[in-house]
């Protein structure tokens, strides 16, 4: 696909996509159900984009309430084969501050809910590598744009993902921070893993809002210190974005763009057509 689209999933604080032209509001179905809001649809820099609210507009979802499934598939039916997902995380190390920015090379996934973090089942298998779960040149593309706009930005770091909706206790937190975990959030695993299986290229634009709890000589994060660090946050955000999308390719070509050439392990002789027909787009350059 020449031109392929690309995708911006907005995190706390970041519903909406400034500059784009055109905006067209799409409701998509899917076969995992409803997105978490309507799609919007318009362009930026000569490019195709779609912007989807993670949380819905007015962030009515808790973190497990987010259908992923639905939000993936939605975009990558639309040709989305680029992500960059917007997030606000919680530092568990002192060199990343509040306001830094974080894009996480690797993860840690804590979550109760990992089942419905694949598509696959239902008589098709598949195992996807995921040994670095997020895409390199993409996050080098942010780094740089990052830094263009005066953003302090550390190109890598692991983001351990924990359910919420309650912040971590101390134990916790002091637990992660000696397993070496960088930054916590709520969200990212579950975008990466299904975004590697539909083989789009994803990174995480990370924006730290707080100190989790561990810093005794910080107050404790409450959700009104984290809204109030977030509006520095979106705004960077929105300058990052404004940059690194001209510069994205749009031939992908990319290794996570065949991410399933090697992960299927059922023979096609017994795929149920059933299943097949729900995967829809996913598998369509294999049927």
């Amino acid at each position: 696909m020449q031109n392929a689209p690309i995708g911006i999933i907005g995190g706390s604080g970041l519903y909406e996509i400034e500059g784009l032209t055109n905006p067209t509001e799409i409701q998509v179905e899917t076969p995992w159900g409803t997105p978490s809001d309507a799609i919007i649809r318009g362009e930026l820099a000569g490019r195709t984009l779609y912007f989807l609210p993670r949380h819905g507009r007015g962030h009515r979802l808790l973190p497990t309430e987010i259908n992923h499934r639905a939000n993936i598939y939605a975009l990558r039916s639309l040709g989305v084969r680029w992500i960059i997902s917007v997030s606000a995380v919680g530092s568990l190390q002192p060199q990343y501050e509040p306001c830094d920015v974080v894009l996480p090379d690797q993860f840690f996934d804590r979550t109760s809910r990992r089942s419905e973090h694949t598509f696959f089942g239902n008589g098709i298998v598949a195992h996807i590598a995921f040994a670095d779960p997020t895409c390199a040149p993409l996050r080098e593309l942010i780094a740089q744009a990052a830094s263009e706009v005066g953003a302090r930005v550390h190109n890598g770091g692991t983001y351990v993902n924990m359910d919420g909706p309650a912040f971590s206790t101390r134990a916790e937190s002091e637990a992660n921070r000696q397993l070496g975990f960088d930054v916590i959030g709520m969200t990212n695993i579950g975008e990466a893993k299904l975004a590697r299986e539909a083989e789009i290229a994803f990174a995480t634009l990370a924006m730290v809002t707080d100190y989790d709890c561990w810093r005794t000589e910080e107050k404790p994060v409450t959700a009104q210190s984290v809204i109030d660090c977030l509006h520095q946050n979106v705004a960077t955000a929105k300058a990052i974005l404004a940059r690194v999308i001209p510069r994205m390719p749009t031939i992908p070509d990319w290794p996570e763009h065949t991410a399933l050439d090697h992960s299927l392990s059922t023979d096609k002789a017994y795929w149920p057509q059933q299943t097949v027909r729900k995967m829809g787009v996913l598998l369509e350059r294999f049927v």
